[in-house]
């Protein structure tokens, strides 16, 4: 376990009320962060199989069958022969199927047009370790929920796995839609923005699929865009008694982020290796550590909110919690001094040093060695489609 006593890694001093300016001073950043981390490509752990291309006449096409998939390409072999117009459908098989409980979704146009001059849109499919890998194009005059559910229960039946029990998405344009055929199918349908192996696939794909695709339109702007909304007042059951800017070594972090998997204890973690994301076991991760007299419910509640990233706004002197797809909440305030100000541009600069990765703590006190809950999270820019 950790030790979670900050008192030597703080950045500021905490502050006495949870939402009014701080009156202490605070202290400056007293190391750096260097080796700043890696993205790795995903493309190792992507499969290509051909399948039919788009046309109003196999939208409901059924995928390739698990027998069909075959050996996963080489990355050679994926640079001569995947082809933009294939669609993907592939299952590890060493990867047990019940284990596969949540998926990631993505239902939403892409910057290609169609042999009609209309966009195309497309459902991308995986689970956060990408053992579950399906893609498929559709004409724009059936993208209702109907055809989502056909196509998850054609999904399941084709690789020979269950039906989710949970199915992230972050579009909120999408909620209806993914919702209903979610519903439909006794499936938990989760907003959240940390769906990190679908944004990134995404991210791939727009370089490797999409710009190489015959009906590629370059300067598209996607039709579902993603939310960014003012942020809010907090509610009451989420407020803490006193927070502080920290920062703690990356060892350390792993160390926190295993005992979640062994104790009970709120949160979550990344899946580093997978993201591609390397850093030193002793380069300084951000983080925001909480305190509150109710540390127990108030983890439990932060539990439930799929929390996704904290920012500092400089310019309003307070920090900003998001949460879900476009929830934006205003999680704590400070005095605007210089002093202040400098510690929190110093904090951004920190995150952003590592890639955007940071974390959220809720102790019982500021000063323990131990944390009721722990978020490891990542800011991360949005698909380019």
């Amino acid at each position: 376990m950790a030790s979670l006593s900050f008192n030597s890694t703080r950045i500021t001093n905490p502050v006495t009320n949870f939402t009014s300016p701080s009156k202490t001073p605070v202290s400056h950043f007293s190391k750096t962060l260097k080796n700043t981390p890696h993205i790795k490509n995903l493309r190792k752990n992507l499969h290509f199989q051909p399948c039919l291309s788009v046309s109003e006449s196999s939208v409901f096409s059924t995928p390739l069958q698990p027998e069909k998939t075959g050996e996963p390409l080489s990355e050679e072999d994926e640079e001569e022969d995947s082809d933009p117009t294939l669609e993907l459908s592939y299952f590890d098989p060493e990867t047990d199927p019940e284990s596969v409980t949540e998926w990631e979704v993505d239902f939403c146009s892409r910057p290609i047009l169609d042999i009609r001059g209309k966009k195309i849109w497309e459902l991308v499919v995986c689970d956060e370790s990408l053992s579950l890998q399906y893609t498929k194009y559709f004409p724009n005059n059936v993208i209702n929920s109907v055809t989502l559910k056909n196509t998850i229960v054609s999904i399941c039946e084709d690789l020979g796995v269950p039906l989710p029990e949970k199915i992230r998405f972050f579009r909120s344009q999408m909620q209806t839609i993914i919702t209903r055929a979610c519903n439909d199918l006794n499936i938990k349908p989760i907003p959240s923005k940390r769906c990190l192996s679908l944004v990134l696939w995404l991210e791939e794909r727009y370089e490797s699929v999409y710009t190489r695709h015959p009906g590629f339109q370059k300067g598209s702007k996607p039709l579902v865009s993603l939310d960014n909304p003012f942020p809010i007042e907090l509610p009451e059951n989420l407020y803490g008694d006193k927070w502080a800017f920290v920062q703690l070594p990356f060892s350390a972090i792993q160390e926190e982020v295993s005992s979640l998997e062994t104790k009970f204890a709120f949160g979550s973690s990344l899946d580093l290796d997978l993201l591609g994301i390397e850093v030193d076991n002793d380069t300084l991760i951000p983080g925001l550590a909480v305190s509150s007299s109710r540390a127990k419910p108030l983890a439990a509640w932060m539990n439930g909110l799929e929390v996704c990233s904290i920012e500092a706004d400089t310019s309003r002197a307070n920090i900003v919690l998001s949460a879900g797809i476009s929830t934006r909440y205003i999680y704590a305030t400070y005095k605007k001094t210089p002093v202040t100000t400098s510690e929190a541009e110093a904090w951004e600069a920190a995150k952003k040093a590592c890639g955007g990765l940071h974390f959220l703590a809720i102790q019982d006190d500021l000063d323990s060695d131990d944390c009721v809950g722990f978020w490891l999270l990542l800011e991360f820019p949005p698909p380019p489609v």
